[in-house]
């Protein structure tokens, strides 16, 4: 159907709605019979699907191969175990990433973007999934459309269509319907199209279409690209490509070695791809998945909602945070606590200040509460306290609204046209020093200095202004001069408790945090000094001072600032341009449609939940729920924690491949026989390797985290040492193993095999108890302080004496019981290994020490 070419009456007769919007049963009964509004996403793998996905990997399938060599060689024992261990993998992995995926399924539905509707009379705030045909929308700047609307009313109505045209234009919109058909959408100029961005003004319109029936609905399945990898997750398939050529180059030379020692080509050719299973981190990408997801729930539990699993790993990297004040520092309770007339004129009763306050809004009136911006229902409020809802609600029905000018954050102004009698009341409020520009000559006489005081007292100050006219100007421009004074208003909104403890937190751990706002410099000054976060060192500066800067200037001025006061959303970008010129990790907090260039310019862009538009949401790589400053340091603390535990698993993994490989490559090197049978070497690679690793990241945080610098961003994992250590503690590990080898074999022991497994197996427990931090010893931290872990060491050693001792594990992995005294002496070996590790911590305490004292 041609909507745009009905009149409004007609489109809301073939909807079957009314201005006043549906009843809420109608509605409901809408959505069950047409279904959410929602766009089709790629098809989800099925859980039989994921399970089979797990055997897609090369190595997987080499492995199978392995199990087949072996049962062609008539080993059907190892045939049976080798295909057990395979499917048990398969089933861990399946579900660890079944768990992972519906973890970020729950993430995104806490970010379900939500819509204005007008139903039974009233506004009603609901899920963009809950629109149903016919629904009445309210629009205002900063909205994505919701569904495909006709637009019923407009006030200087505003959208970006460049989704669906590819104009870069924002379009002036309309309710007239054009005198002729057009099959161009950005010619229909009355219709308003889901995923489109209201730029300015304000509007409502109806529901013609939701779902798949939408205009973006048609080209929605060419938009499902899967979500792009982490750099990390890039780096370490990277990495683990480089290490499968350098492990197959072992796993041959091991192979030609056996051939030439007299060993059978099956058994040899069945070791090495085994050694090649165990030794190649392939998991690691899906365990680094794991540990974002996990770490992207824990922040989400802590008011912070992870839009891109990239911010999750990139968090510890921030050096900066550049954050709003109002809500963000502040509470967000926006108070009146002076107004002050500029005269006797009054209106309806009321004085003109007042009615101005009344009638100059884009608030909402609720069934029982005011929705809007904080400071305007701040001020709609007052008036209704003070002056009662009767009174204001003939002021409104008296002064009807007839034209409207939005606040624009340049202009620093939003204006209104309202009927009065037989003229016209502009009514303008803002900025005072805007105001004061177009004030008659010596109108604004003292309000600068009056709103410099307040601003001192951390007060935030607008001034409003009128005029009557006899008709109405052509020019929107010509409303906003020649005003009379209508007063000021002062409001306060008090600092976050333990906003302070914050900023100490920050400038602890190396991040130096920055206020940019578009309230006063006075008023912002007086907040900042309030939190701590100005100093005698640091400045505040205007963006008025920032129009006659270059670049240059920019990033010369950018490390003395720590406020920047009435700034516009282009100098925000420029703000964050200078500060990555000088190599800096920004993370930015912004909610207006204007902050989305600086939210997707920073490295972390942050938008606010509450606040947050729609538009603002979609540039963001992370939401603040409760809009919280102290949220963010909490995220970049949580940030941090993710990291190490990356780090730490993937230290742990590949020590203990690189050991497996030590151990089974030096064997014939130093005339020793192959010390552990294929099977053994799978059941270390999924018992005590896979299970204490993925434990690993539950690990709580270094009791340093923030006290530390940021990470930089292109550091690599194996940074600090921690290549060193895969390869010290891996020859460690081998020489522990083959030395429990030798001295078996010295003594005639039947069982030395066993003892070489236990001990190889016990020596990687206790390194993963080691590892747990890289500075603390354990006995500081807590044996048993990470539950998960605990749990996960107390089945693995479970597991391990059942493969030692149980008759039916005898025979399948080829082990035999060990006496408690050679149970014992594997134990004490394996020991050394993790007080070997507690000996690295006090060397590097002591070289610390050394270089402070230096």
């Amino acid at each position: 159907m041609n909507w745009h070419l009905l009149r409004t009456e007609k489109a809301l007769e073939e909807t079957g709605s009314a201005t006043r919007g549906l009843t809420r049963a109608e509605a409901a009964a809408r959505l069950l019979s047409g279904g959410p509004n929602v766009l089709l996403t790629a098809k989800k793998r099925s859980a039989w699907k994921l399970f089979l996905s797990q055997f897609y990997d090369f190595m997987t399938l080499v492995l199978v191969a392995a199990a087949i060599i072996a049962g062609i060689a008539g080993d059907r024992a190892d045939t049976l175990i080798i295909l057990s261990i395979v499917v048990l993998n398969a089933l861990l992995g399946f579900a660890q990433q079944y768990r992972a995926e519906k973890a970020m399924e729950a993430l995104k539905h806490l970010g379900d973007p939500l819509c204005t509707v007008w139903r039974e009379g009233l506004a009603e705030t609901i899920p963009v999934a809950n629109l149903v045909t016919g629904d009445v929308v309210l629009l205002d700047a900063g909205n994505v459309v919701p569904a495909d609307l006709r637009l019923l009313e407009v006030q200087s109505l505003a959208v970006m269509e460049a989704a669906l045209t590819g104009e870069s234009v924002p379009v002036q919109k309309t309710v007239r319907v054009p005198e002729e058909d057009t099959h161009s959408l950005g010619d229909r100029h009355n219709m308003a199209y889901r995923g489109t961005q209201v730029t300015s003004g304000r509007g409502r319109g109806l529901v013609i279409a939701t779902g798949m029936n939408t205009e973006i609905g048609q080209i929605a399945r060419l938009l499902q690209a899967p979500e792009a990898d982490t750099p990390l997750q890039v780096r370490m398939r990277d990495f683990g490509k480089k290490l499968s050529y350098g492990v197959l180059a072992i796993c041959a030379i091991l192979f030609v070695a056996g051939l030439l020692r007299g060993e059978s080509a099956a058994g040899m050719l069945l070791l090495a791809i085994s050694l090649a299973v165990a030794a190649i981190p392939e998991a690691l990408p899906a365990l680094i998945t794991i540990a974002l997801s996990r770490g992207a729930s824990v922040l989400a539990r802590h008011q912070a909602l992870i839009r891109k699993l990239t911010a999750v790993e990139t968090l510890g990297s921030v050096t900066y945070i550049c954050t709003d004040k109002t809500g963000t520092l502040t509470l967000n309770r926006m108070t009146v606590t002076v107004t002050e007339p500029a005269g006797a004129t009054q209106l309806d009763g009321l004085p003109l200040l007042h009615a101005a306050m009344a009638l100059n809004h884009s608030v909402q009136f609720g069934q029982e509460e005011l929705s809007g911006d904080p400071t305007e229902t701040a001020l709609v409020r007052y008036v209704l306290e003070n002056a009662g809802s009767d009174a204001v609600r003939q002021l409104a029905e008296s002064h009807p609204v007839l034209q409207e000018r939005p606040f624009d954050s340049e202009r620093k102004l939003m204006t209104t046209v309202h009927r009065s009698g037989e003229h016209y009341l502009v009514l303008v409020k803002g900025a005072v020093e805007s105001v004061a520009e177009r004030l008659a000559a010596e109108g604004a006489g003292g309000w600068a200095e009056r709103a410099a005081a307040w601003g001192a007292d951390g007060k935030r100050v607008l001034a409003y202004a009128y005029k009557f006219i006899d008709c109405l100007p052509a020019n929107p421009e010509d409303w906003e001069s020649g005003l009379q004074p209508a007063g000021l208003v002062a409001l306060h909104d008090p600092p976050r408790p333990g906003i302070d403890r914050s900023i100490r937190a920050c400038r602890e751990a190396g991040i130096r945090p920055v206020m940019i706002t578009g309230d006063h410099p006075e008023t912002a000054a007086a907040i900042a000094r309030q939190i701590g976060l100005l100093d005698g060192l640091s400045r505040v500066v205007s963006g008025r001072e920032m129009e006659h800067w270059d670049a240059a200037r920019f990033e010369a001025e950018a490390p003395l600032v720590a406020v920047y006061a009435r700034v516009s959303p282009a100098q925000k970008l420029q703000i964050v341009e200078a500060l990555q010129r000088r190599n800096q990790y920004v993370a930015m907090t912004g909610d207006g449609v204007n902050d989305a260039p600086s939210l997707r310019k920073a490295n972390i862009g942050i938008a606010m939940g509450i606040t947050g538009t729609d538009v603002s949401k979609e540039a963001a790589h992370m939401i603040l729920l409760d809009d919280n400053f102290s949220t963010i340091v909490g995220a970049i603390r949580e940030g941090r924690r993710v990291y190490d535990n990356i780090r730490r698993f993937v230290k742990y993994i590949m020590t203990c491949n690189t050991a497996e490989i030590w151990t089974i490559f030096l064997a014939p090197l130093l005339g020793l026989p192959i010390p552990l049978l294929p099977v053994h070497l799978l059941w270390i690679n999924l018992i005590t390797d896979g299970l204490p690793g993925l434990a690993l990241s539950a690990e709580s945080a270094e009791r340093n985290v923030m006290t530390r610098p940021p990470r930089p961003p292109g550091e690599s994992l194996f940074a600090h040492g921690s290549g060193l250590h895969i390869l010290w503690v891996g020859l460690l590990m081998a020489a522990l193993a083959l030395g429990t080898q030798a001295i078996a074999l010295q003594h005639a022991l039947p069982h030395w095999q066993t003892l070489v497994f236990t001990t190889l197996s016990f020596a990687q427990l206790g390194h993963v108890w080691a590892i747990r931090s890289e500075e603390e010893f354990i006995f500081r931290k807590g044996f048993f302080s990470n539950h998960p872990l605990t749990a996960t060491l107390a089945l693995t050693v479970g597991l391990q004496l059942c493969a030692v001792y149980l008759p039916v594990a005898n025979k399948l992995l080829h082990t035999q019981p060990l006496t408690l005294i050679e149970l014992s002496a594997s134990v004490a070996v394996a020991a050394l290994l993790f007080h070997a590790v507690e000996l690295e911590k006090w060397m590097r305490r002591l070289r610390r020490t050394a270089r402070h004292k230096r």
